[in-house]
């Protein structure tokens, strides 16, 4: 594959040769990794820069936000509001959505995002990410209300992450598979590394918090338990355990080699579903795995399918290689 291939080229191709992106998709992705450069910035300054630490400030969900939450949330929002090719912004760290304003022109989109995954692990200098997703405003009126983002998974045009490690990448798909690009710091351009990602359908390893052991659903345990047995138990094989406690880290090692990645319902709070949110991290993520063969359910159903009922919903999460995921619904579906 050639190394030559930029993200705006990538997407040129994507919109004039298969037809799976609009001139205005277009231009709100290349948006979007732009803001993206600029928050992978401001996490490699870290202490230099004064961004590590709390904001002193809680966000909907109630936890304490980083001082990158804040930033890497304001650059999204400045980068997108004035392009006119969205109609409204949805983040995990505000209360309701954001439309852009009428001295703006509006477009058809809608975009959502968690503006930085796995802040637990800013200031320990452990890889975190921005997860977006882009839906259409399916109706034609100029208003736009949270109903509007109220889409099953399904109807995504695009999702993406981008990964702030020891290389900074974008990864990203419009439906047509799963493509990787990193960024070149001395050009300052998204240069493709990797097209077409796929997902072993078979994996050794699994991610899981597992001190939260005692909580689990019999199901959950059951699958862990016959994984933790190895060779000698029913599996007949010996599984590793990884868990980065940031989900753009854990499912980026699972698009790159395979793996199970499950955020499941716990006991603690027996009346939510589940701990990640569907729209931000849970529909963008189950795309992109889908995209690459794998397979993404909240442990009955199909993420993908949900419809949700609330801009905020929660949900449970087993996503990854294919035959994993299908035994861990299976055991769901047994006990239900």
């Amino acid at each position: 594959m050639s190394r030559n291939i930029s993200l705006t080229q990538y997407l040129v191709e994507q919109q004039r040769e298969h037809g799976r992106i609009t001139p205005p998709l277009r231009l709100l992705l290349e948006t979007v990794a732009r803001a993206c450069k600029r928050i992978a910035i401001s996490v490699n300054k870290g202490a230099l820069g004064d961004v590590l630490g709390t904001a002193h400030t809680e966000n909907v969900q109630g936890e304490v936000q980083k001082k990158l939450d804040v930033i890497a949330n304001e650059v999204l929002i400045e980068a997108n509001v004035w392009g006119g090719h969205l109609a409204a912004m949805a983040s995990e760290e505000m209360d309701t959505i954001s439309v852009v304003p009428d001295r703006y022109p509006q477009g058809e989109y809608l975009l959502l995002f968690d503006p930085l995954d796995g802040s637990s692990n800013i200031d320990v200098n452990v890889s975190i990410g921005t997860i977006f997703s882009v839906l259409r405003k399916v109706t034609n009126n100029r208003g736009v209300s949270e109903d509007d983002f109220l889409q099953p998974g399904k109807q995504q045009a695009a999702a993406g992450y981008c990964v702030y490690g020891p290389q900074t990448t974008l990864v990203l798909t419009v439906g047509d598979g799963v493509a990787m690009f990193t960024l070149d710091r001395e050009m300052g351009s998204w240069v493709l590394t990797e097209d077409q990602v796929q997902v072993p359908a078979d994996t050794k390893e699994f991610a899981i918090n597992m001190s939260n052991m005692r909580h689990w659903a019999p199901p959950v345990k059951r699958y862990i338990d016959e994984c933790l047995a190895g060779k000698e138990g029913p599996r007949g094989k010996d599984f590793n355990m990884r868990w980065v406690a940031s989900m753009v880290a854990d499912v980026h090692r699972i698009l790159t080699r395979g793996g199970v990645f499950m955020y499941p319902w716990d006991k603690r709070e027996p009346e939510k579903p589940g701990k990640l949110r569907l729209l931000y991290e849970a529909n963008p993520m189950s795309f992109l795995i889908e995209q690459a063969g794998g397979a993404a359910t909240n442990g009955t159903q199909r993420i993908l399918d949900i419809t949700p009922a609330k801009l905020h919903e929660r949900v449970s999460v087993v996503l990854g290689s294919k035959n994993e995921v299908e035994r861990v619904t299976a055991y769901h579906r047994e006990a239900a």
